[in-house]
C-alpha cells in the first residue's frame, strides 16, 4: 500500500498543466519526434530523479531542495537555488493562468459572454483569495483527478478513434525541432516529490531497500506518465485538423461536444487546483524562507504572475517551453553539483558522464533562450 500511495503522489505531482500543450507541441514539430524527445528526455528525468534520491537517502535531516543546496554547497548556492525555484514557481503560476482562464472562456462563454481576460481574473480572483484565506493543501484532491484524467483519457479514446486520421501524424518540420524539448521537461518536473516519497518508501527497511523501492517507483512512475502523455497526443493530434494550444479548442466538429466539455471542466478543475497548489508552496518559500511578511508574501505570489500576464506573456507554449528548458534546467545543473559534493562527503567522486547531462541542460537553456529572445523580437 505505501508504494501505491507514494506512486498516486509522485504522478499526480508530475502529470499538470503540460499535457494540455503537447499535442499543440507535437503538430509542430511532428509526433515521431516528440517519442524520440519523450525516451531522451524521460532517461535524464530519470537520472535527476534517481540523483535527487540518493542525496535524500544519504543525508541525516530532511530538507527541500533549497535546504540539500545549502548543506553541501553553502549559503550562496542556496539563495541561488531559491531564486531559481521561485522563478520557476512563477513561470508554473502565470502558466496555470494563462490556460486556466482559456478553459473557463471555453466552457462559460458560449452561456455568459465575455472575453478571456474576464474569465482569466475570475480565476485568478477565487484562487487569490483562497490563497489569502488560507486554505489548506489539496494534495488529496489532487491524487483524485489523476484517476479522472484515466477515465477521461479512456473516453475520449473510445469515442473518438474512429475519428482519428492517421496522415496527421506524418508532419515533420525541423524548423520546430527544439520547440518540444523545454515543454517536456517541464511536463516531466515531478522533482519535488520526491523528499515526501522518500519518506513514505522508508518505513523500517535498510537504506538499500528504501534506494531500490525508490528508483524502481521513479521508473515505473514515469514510464506511466509517457504513455498517457502520448495517448493524449495520439487521440488529439490524430482527431484535430489543426490543433489548438489548450488541446480541446479545435476538437469542436470531431468529437461530441459534450465530451469536449466535459475535458474543459476537467482542466478547469485540474488548473485551479495546481494553481492553489503551488500558490501556497511560493507563499511559504517567501514567507519562511525569504523572510517576508505573511500579506507581502501572498501578495508576490498573486500579482507577480497576474503582472507577467497584462505585460504580454500569455502564449501558453512558450511559457511552458521557457520555463521548462530554462528553470528547470537550472535546477537539473545545480542538483548534479550537489550530487558531486554530496560524494564527496562520502569519500567518492562523481562519475564523468554526469557532466553530460550538465552539458544537454546549457545546451537546451542557450538554445531555448536564443529561440524566445528572436521569436520576442
Amino acid at each position: 500500500m505505501k508504494f501505491l500511495e507514494a506512486l498516486s503522489i509522485f504522478l499526480g505531482t508530475i502529470i499538470g498543466v503540460g499535457i494540455f500543450g503537447l499535442p499543440y507541441v507535437s503538430s509542430q514539430a511532428g509526433f515521431w519526434p516528440m517519442v524520440g524527445y519523450f525516451i531522451l528526455m524521460g532517461l535524464i528525468t530519470m537520472k535527476m530523479n534517481f540523483i535527487y534520491g540518493d542525496v535524500i537517502l544519504g543525508t541525516s535531516k530532511i530538507h527541500r531542495f533549497p535546504g540539500y543546496i545549502g548543506e553541501y554547497m553553502g549559503h550562496r548556492f542556496k539563495n541561488f537555488s531559491f531564486i531559481v525555484v521561485v522563478f520557476s514557481l512563477v513561470g508554473a503560476l502565470l502558466a496555470y493562468l494563462v490556460i486556466g482562464g482559456q478553459f473557463l472562456y471555453s466552457f462559460l462563454t458560449p452561456l455568459f459572454g465575455g472575453g478571456v481576460v474576464i474569465y482569466t481574473l475570475l480565476f485568478f480572483a477565487v484562487g487569490a483569495f483562497l490563497v489569502f484565506r488560507g486554505v489548506k493543501s489539496i494534495g488529496i484532491i489532487e491524487l483524485f483527478l489523476f484517476f479522472v484524467l484515466l477515465v477521461i483519457l479512456a473516453i475520449f479514446f473510445f469515442s473518438s478513434f474512429e475519428a482519428i486520421d492517421f496522415r496527421n501524424f506524418r508532419s515533420f518540420d525541423l524548423l520546430y525541432f527544439m520547440l518540444p524539448y523545454g515543454a517536456i521537461l517541464f511536463s516531466l518536473g515531478g522533482g519535488s516529490a520526491i523528499p515526501e516519497v522518500a519518506e513514505i518508501l522508508s518505513g523500517k527497511d535498510e537504506k538499500k531497500k528504501t534506494k531500490a523501492k525508490l528508483k524502481g517507483l521513479i521508473v515505473l512512475g514515469l514510464i506511466i506518465t509517457v504513455l498517457i502523455y502520448l495517448l493524449f497526443i495520439y487521440i488529439v493530434l490524430g482527431v484535430s485538423d489543426i490543433v489548438s494550444e489548450d488541446a480541446f479548442s479545435g476538437l469542436y466538429g470531431k468529437i461530441d461536444p459534450n465530451i469536449i466539455r466535459l475535458g474543459l471542466v476537467f482542466g478547469v478543475i485540474t488548473c485551479f487546483t495546481s494553481f492553489l497548489s503551488l500558490s501556497l508552496t511560493l507563499k511559504k518559500v517567501l514567507w519562511y524562507d525569504f523572510g517576508f511578511s505573511e500579506n507581502f508574501s501572498w501578495f508576490l505570489t498573486s500579482f507577480v504572475p497576474l503582472g507577467l500576464f497584462f505585460f504580454g506573456l500569455r502564449r501558453f507554449i512558450e511559457i511552458i517551453g521557457f520555463t521548462g528548458a530554462v528553470l528547470f534546467g537550472l535546477e537539473g545543473i545545480l542538483l548534479v553539483l550537489l550530487y558531486r559534493e554530496f560524494l564527496k562527503t562520502k569519500g567518492k567522486e562523481i562519475n564523468p558522464l554526469n557532466y553530460l547531462l550538465v552539458g544537454i541542460l546549457v545546451l537546451g537553456i542557450v538554445l531555448s533562450i536564443l529561440l524566445f529572445y528572436t521569436d520576442i523580437i
